[in-house]
């Protein structure tokens, strides 16, 4: 984080991204630590972008500093595979690291969770940890870990986190497509009844 200026709601990051910038534009997406920020201006290998009030209150990106790392990613285009699971960058809140341990060359990471992230966190599904797309190995109520692999040690900053450390979540995004349809509405909404009917 090259520079971090505060306003009375908001943040302009000035992030260094280096080789990640090539053929980037301004107006651009770039996930940082899982948020989809859009690049405002670019100079050198840097570019500039604005946080406001609202994803300051979902996210970590509020307390980010001068000097601090961060995990960038490029827009996923439709020519490019699809190597994990689908993530947004639209960060559904915030949960807090509560155990780090190393088994061999694995680091487990606990993290807690409110109900509202909770409730959409399973075994072997997916979610997004400070932008990571990582699997859940083990959820409980208010918590899940994940296993973190030598190559996303050395790739991202998730190892580097400390105990008590605010992670953005990111749930997988059809789970609420299908709570959604699930939920239906007087109309026309889709029910269990209706899914099974027609072969799902």
């Amino acid at each position: 984080m090259k520079s971090v200026v505060r306003g009375a709601n908001s943040v302009k990051l000035e992030i260094e991204a280096g080789e990640l910038l090539e053929d980037v534009s301004v107006g651009d997406s770039i996930s940082t630590n899982g948020v989809c920020l859009t690049v405002t201006s670019l100079k050198g290998d840097s570019f500039t972008a604005d946080v406001m009030h609202q994803t300051m209150r979902l996210s970590n990106l509020g307390v980010l500093k001068q000097g601090d790392r961060v995990n960038l990613e490029r827009a996923l285009t439709l020519q490019s595979r699809l190597g994990g699971h689908l993530v947004a960058g639209h960060v559904d809140g915030v949960g807090r690291i509560t155990a780090l341990e190393r088994d061999d060359t694995a680091v487990w990471i606990t993290v807690a969770t409110p109900p509202e992230i909770a409730r959409y966190v399973v075994d072997k599904g997916s979610i997004a940890v400070d932008g990571v797309s990582l699997t859940v190995a083990y959820a409980a109520c208010g918590s899940f870990k994940v296993s973190v692999i030598p190559h996303t040690q050395e790739a991202t900053t998730l190892t580097s986190k400390r105990i008590g450390d605010v992670v953005n979540l990111e749930n997988d995004m059809i789970v609420r497509y299908v709570e959604k349809l699930m939920k239906g509405d007087e109309r026309k909404g889709m029910s269990l009844e209706f899914l099974l009917e027609n072969g799902f």
